[in-house]
């Protein structure tokens, strides 16, 4: 068996920003803000706690760098809506998957929504950042899709600014897994419920509910 390549110092240094914000998530999602210590963090990774600072001036500012760090696929999925093709139906369908996907299954996304939800008082700017970058540009992406369908007649004339409602069976199921766990609350055939999920949103959307 070949030796694992053993990386430089230099490598060391340009990964420890990113095992940093890895070991302050999990900390902070294992005891919320205000009992995480950042001593802690820094025996996640095994450096000082000075080296932390080093990177980070402040916890609150560790915190707010997570938070973004954690964010980023949101932008990612953004990036992949924008090169779906075919008709409103298909493209809503393929961006409520993907966000299905990135929220209610993924573990990492579920933890960032519980602690957007339980600091976000701490931490009102930096809520207002993260919706105004990551959550509304899919909302209006969304709302854009279903003023396209009806436009073209594929969907009913429905108020827009009520289309939040299309994604709140997502929320839902994810809040769910959050407050009771998957063994209290056992998480559905994801097909299942995204084929339950659609039936019940598109004979509510579509002009000729097929």
């Amino acid at each position: 068996m070949a030796a694992e390549k053993k990386i430089t110092r230099a490598e060391q240094k340009a990964l420890r920003p990113i095992q940093i914000l890895d070991a302050a998530f999990e900390e902070f999602v294992r005891c919320g803000f205000a009992g995480t210590r950042v001593e802690d963090i820094a025996e996640r990774v095994g450096v000082t706690k000075g080296t932390v600072y080093v990177y980070f001036e402040t916890k609150e500012t560790l915190f707010e760098a997570m938070i973004n760090h954690f964010s980023v696929p949101f932008q990612e999925l953004l990036a992949i809506t924008d090169e779906l093709s075919g008709s409103a139906t298909e493209r809503l369908k393929s961006i409520l998957s993907l966000l299905y996907e990135q929220i209610a299954e993924d573990r990492t996304t579920r933890e960032l929504v519980r602690l957007v939800i339980a600091e976000g008082q701490r931490f009102p700017d930096l809520i207002d950042r993260h919706h105004d970058e990551f959550i509304a540009p899919i909302i209006a992406k969304i709302d854009s899709l279903i003023v396209e369908g009806m436009a073209s007649g594929e969907f009913r004339q429905i108020p827009v600014e009520f289309s939040d409602m299309v994604v709140a069976p997502i929320l839902t199921r994810t809040v769910l897994r959050l407050i009771f766990d998957d063994r209290r609350d056992p998480i559905p055939n994801k097909e299942a419920f995204l084929r339950t999920y659609f039936d019940l949103l598109f004979n509510g959307l579509l002009a000729k509910p097929g």
